[in-house]
């Protein structure tokens, strides 16, 4: 008799959309073939012994910059994807800036996918870049197979003449018409580039520019009215909004209310946000440092009342990572130093950490925000996001009750260095699949490199996807 089954993954806490349940998970060409309170061994090629841990749905990373082409000395498809397995992510959006030249036309697209091809262990997507000079190439990008577009509302850093540039107000209008128009979606960094760089001017002159100087200069205000232009400049262009790490809960309030006025818009946070806040930064150093930047402990924990009434819509790394000497404030300032965390490796385990464990919050909600819910928003449903019959076996393994202090030598990205050392975690990643490919073991590492596919949205292909607002 031929197996019915590749893998059959036996008695683990199974999360799924609504409820835990311990079951089997019978998996066969890469796909969830069978869930079930028990399936026989000897129906499968392959079993894992699963008693005593939570499965997961596999994080899906709607926020990621690997900084190939040209600058993969910072962080490449390889190493990353290596981290964002070791944390449970199998599937993720790399951001069109940070490379050269950054992903704002077909050539650079392509680019872009043939790297990843070569060197990512876990599945991904890319978005297109909304930039000064490139209107013209927001149709192609679309069909293409980008699952949005990118902009900034403030000065994104970096230097030279290929470097990625924030919008003014005329671009971002007739942008928001062209992806209208294209059926896609516009993620916006919205922080007022007029308020952060008059209050940095200042701080500067006056010889203000550690920490605080700079959380001072990227004050609330300054997101919550580019947040607020935004919604305005969408409700007149018809386009589908995405606002990326959102850092405050007054910003998600006016969010939530363009929702509830019926707009198409939806928002992420980060887990620095989260578990990190502004004294944080002060202590750790640029480490720490982001933009828009931590804040206070009220907001913090005003944000997660949000998040808990369901104001949040998911949760990405916003991994931005660069070799250590970046960080380093010996020849500069505070405000010298690059803006950007990284995070990749940890999302997961801080979300159980801080949400399920600390916080109580339902094991099925904390899945929503890592997997369903970017599924959904990015055409990737009813393929990846959760734990059912018929979607890509993407899993990941948990030791719930395992105590473990993050070290250097435990993180896979390229430059080990991250705001978490040091930190005590209350679980562990053990195991993760992709597709029904065993991606990382602990122990043992990657053990499947290389294997990732790139998942455009079914929409960009013709099939069906639900992409669109969260219920």
């Amino acid at each position: 008799m031929s197996d019915r089954y590749d893998l059959i993954i036996h008695g683990g806490l199974v999360v799924l959309p609504d409820e835990v349940r311990k079951m089997d998970i019978g998996i066969q060409n890469g796909k969830i073939a069978a869930l079930a309170d028990h399936i026989e061994s000897h129906l499968a090629a392959d079993t894992v012994n699963a008693e005593g841990r939570l499965v997961m749905a596999g994080m899906i990373d709607a926020h990621v910059h690997f900084n190939e082409p040209n600058l993969g000395h910072w962080e490449g498809f390889e190493t990353g994807t290596a981290a964002l397995a070791a944390g449970g992510c199998t599937a993720f959006a790399d951001m069109p800036l940070n490379g050269n030249p950054p992903t704002v036309t077909l050539p650079a697209l392509e680019i872009k996918e043939r790297l990843a091809a070569e060197g990512s262990a876990v599945d991904y997507a890319f978005w297109g870049g909304l930039m000064p000079g490139f209107l013209d190439q927001i149709e192609g990008l679309a069909a293409a197979g980008v699952i949005g577009f990118k902009a900034f509302m403030s000065n994104p850093g970096g230097e030279g003449e290929g470097r990625f540039r924030e919008v003014d107000r005329k671009t971002l209008h007739e942008g928001m018409k062209r992806i209208a128009a294209a059926q896609g979606v516009l993620a916006l960094h919205a922080e007022s580039e007029e308020m952060t760089s008059k209050l940095a001017e200042a701080a500067r002159a006056a010889g203000k520019t550690d920490a605080r100087a700079f959380v001072e200069s990227r004050p609330v205000e300054a997101e919550v009215e580019a947040v607020s232009e935004a919604l305005e400049l969408a409700e007149q262009t018809g386009c589908r909004l995405h606002f990326v790490h959102i850092s405050s809960p007054e910003a998600v309030d006016v969010i939530d209310a363009a929702k509830r006025r019926g707009m198409d818009v939806t928002l992420e946070t980060c887990p620095h946000y989260l578990v990190l806040t502004a004294s944080d930064m002060e202590e750790l150093g640029p480490v720490a440092k982001c933009a828009p930047p931590l804040r206070d402990e009220a907001r913090q924990a005003e944000l997660w009342k949000r998040l808990e009434a369901g104001k949040i819509d998911f949760i990405t790394s916003d991994h931005s990572p660069c070799p250590e000497s970046m960080k380093d404030m010996a020849n500069g300032t505070f405000f010298d130093a690059w803006g950007g965390i990284a995070g990749a490796q940890n999302s997961l385990e801080l979300m159980l950490d801080e949400g399920w464990h600390k916080r109580g919050i339902p094991l099925p909600a904390i899945s929503r925000l890592l997997s369903l819910h970017p599924a959904k928003r990015f055409g990737f449903y009813p393929r990846k996001g959760e734990i059912a019959e018929g979607f890509d076996a993407d899993l990941v393994l948990i030791d719930p009750n395992r105590n473990y202090t993050l070290s250097r030598e435990d993180l896979l990205h390229r430059h080990p260095h991250s705001p978490y050392i040091g930190r005590t975690f209350s679980c562990k990643v053990t195991e993760v699949y992709c597709r029904g490919r065993a991606v990382y073991r602990e122990g043992q590492g990657i053990v499947s490199k290389a294997e990732g596919k790139w998942i455009a949205p079914a929409q960009a292909s013709g099939g069906n996807a639900e992409r669109g607002p969260l219920a």
